[in-house]
């Protein structure tokens, strides 16, 4: 009986591609496949490193139930594989659960290889309460947002969202609606050339970016703490 190749689910830089460990960048060395949300950015990581000649296979929602089908062959077949997004860790509010939990009913290996975390980041240099917190990730662009922020104004701890650039403002503005005075935290393009950190109220907030293009990617963290 062949025996199964492992599964690892490894942590890459968010911006700065210094940031990556050293067991991700051995561990990238040994897989023969690397499952990327989008290759063309995974890519340039190896170009970086210095690592060429590995077997890049696109996973992503858009074609998920078709990759996991031939991820899981392969370590099936005894192959060894590596799970990388565009940037951070796998399966946190990005691809990979699927495969994860796939991989675990076979019965095959998988491991982390911790690292860059959009999410330990911003909560690393937040000057608002943080120990304990609700990961509510990114919320519904439609359908249910209502009902899930109603939900997360009513908890008594602090809250952390990932949002992006087109919905920040409307953001700001229904934190300001259900969760008056909280105190917001805001890590926008963590480690990137326009790496930016803020605190205020929803309105401070509000009146700071929509005097500027809003760009990049963001890490919203509220709390019940005025700020």
């Amino acid at each position: 009986m062949t025996e199964t190749g492992t599964l690892y689910s490894i942590a890459t830089p968010l911006g700065n591609l210094d940031d990556i460990t050293l067991r991700a960048i051995r561990t990238l060395q040994e897989v023969g496949t690397i499952a990327c949300e989008d290759t063309r950015r995974t890519s340039v990581l190896l170009r970086h490193l210095g690592i060429s000649g590995k077997r890049l296979i696109s996973y992503h929602s858009a074609n998920e139930e078709r990759a996991v089908e031939q991820l899981i062959g392969r370590l099936l077949e005894g192959e060894h594989v590596a799970l990388v997004t565009d940037a951070g860790t796998p399966a946190v509010s990005d691809p990979g659960f699927s495969l994860v939990r796939r991989a675990q009913a076979e019965g095959i290996c998988t491991l982390p290889v911790p690292g860059a975390s959009a999410l330990t980041a911003a909560l690393s240099v937040c000057p608002l309460p943080v120990s304990s917190f609700f990961f509510a990730g990114f919320l519904p662009h439609k359908k249910g947002r209502k009902s899930r922020l109603e939900y997360l104004a009513g908890l008594s701890t602090t809250i952390v969202l990932y949002e992006s650039p087109y919905r920040l403002l409307r953001l700001l503005g229904e934190i300001g609606s259900l969760m008056p005075g909280a105190g917001i935290f805001i890590a926008r393009e963590i480690t990137k050339l326009h790496e930016e950190y803020i605190t205020g109220t929803a309105e401070e907030l509000a009146a700071h970016f929509s005097n500027k293009k809003i760009r990049g990617e963001f890490v919203v963290i509220v709390s019940p703490a005025r700020p």
